[in-house]
């Protein structure tokens, strides 16, 4: 009975080794002291993936780990990428996150009414992506912030944004309200583009397409002063006043100088501008005008615009800007 005492007791302290092993090794808080970024080659084994991890301080043991992965870590394939892991995560969670394959994000924006021109300038520059790609078709990006991995290549993303874009415009314009002032969704896009350059008050959206649309039903000039610059900067910032002969230039863009729509966007715009478009305010206004607080004031007849005008131009002389 002794012996068999002496028996239970070691075996109590073996039992009692393991689970304090088990949850050291394991399941405890990891050696890294701080947020560690690891990454999996393609094709990596879990084999090498525990050298890298164990290379780079967030597990204890390359041994252990596959040791401890191998009998409670099932058999769910792991997955390369970039991994962002905190301080102090678990080999277990490590496992976990190497087999959910969830990599660190990054993410390229694209704020609305960003030209394609920056767009690409933008892509161009990120470091953490590959290769090349040319630059995108004006109105083909959907405003959004897009994650990347790293090496990801730049046409790849580039052609997340204009999928966006894509899948964004045919649901839209699938809901257009009837009787709108454009006739296809390349229409639509031109003129959503006015609009997200004119105003950056979301609530105006749809009363600056109102006014835009109700000039293109009358045969009116649309008069927007982006249409004028862009194929001078291509969407850039201009930096100086309108000249009279950028104003008077007949360049497929200009809409002082021509009736209709420009022949292609000038910018990027947002889903909210485009839904506008499709969707504008009812509204009699054919004008608007800066009201001094970053917003417009509308009106119905050219009077009442001439007016508000007088109005802007008073504000701006009070300011010393005029």
């Amino acid at each position: 009975m002794r012996r068999l005492g002496c028996f239970g007791i070691i075996v109590a302290a073996l039992l009692a080794a393991s689970a304090w092993y088990v949850l050291r090794d394991w399941a405890g808080a990891g050696p890294a002291r701080q947020d560690t970024t690891v990454t999996i080659s393609e094709g990596a084994t879990l084999t090498a993936a525990a050298r890298d991890l164990e290379k780079a301080g967030v597990i204890r043991s390359a041994k252990g780990f596959l040791r401890f992965a191998k009998l409670l870590g099932g058999n769910d394939p792991i997955h390369s990428g970039e991994y962002r892991v905190a301080a102090g995560t678990s080999a277990s969670t490590v496992l976990k996150m190497l087999q959910s394959g969830k990599t660190l994000q990054r993410f390229v924006a694209v704020p609305e009414g960003m030209p394609s021109i920056l767009v690409y300038e933008k892509v161009m520059k990120e470091p953490l992506l590959t290769g090349t790609v040319a630059m995108p078709a004006e109105g083909s990006i959907l405003p959004d912030s897009y994650s990347f991995e790293r090496g990801e290549s730049r046409a790849a993303v580039v052609k997340r944004m204009q999928a966006a874009m894509t899948r964004t415009l045919d649901g839209l314009w699938k809901a257009r309200k009837p009787g709108i002032a454009v006739a296809s969704p390349k229409e639509a896009i031109i003129l959503a583009s006015i609009v997200e350059k004119e105003t950056g008050v979301a609530a105006e959206r749809r009363h600056v397409a109102a006014v835009y649309s109700n000039r293109l039903k009358r045969g009116m000039k649309l008069q927007a002063d982006p249409t004028v610059i862009y194929p001078t900067t291509k969407g850039k910032p201009l930096g100086r006043r309108i000249l009279r002969s950028e104003l008077n230039a007949n360049n497929g863009y200009n809409t002082y100088a021509m009736i209709g729509l420009p022949a292609g966007p000038i910018a990027n715009p947002g889903k909210a501008s485009i839904a506008a478009v499709l969707n504008p305010e009812q509204s009699n206004s054919l004008y608007f005008v800066a009201d001094g607080s970053g917003g417009h004031v509308f009106a119905d007849t050219l009077e009442q615009h001439n007016a508000n005008v007088q109005k802007w131009y008073a504000l701006r002389r009070a300011k010393g800007e005029m």
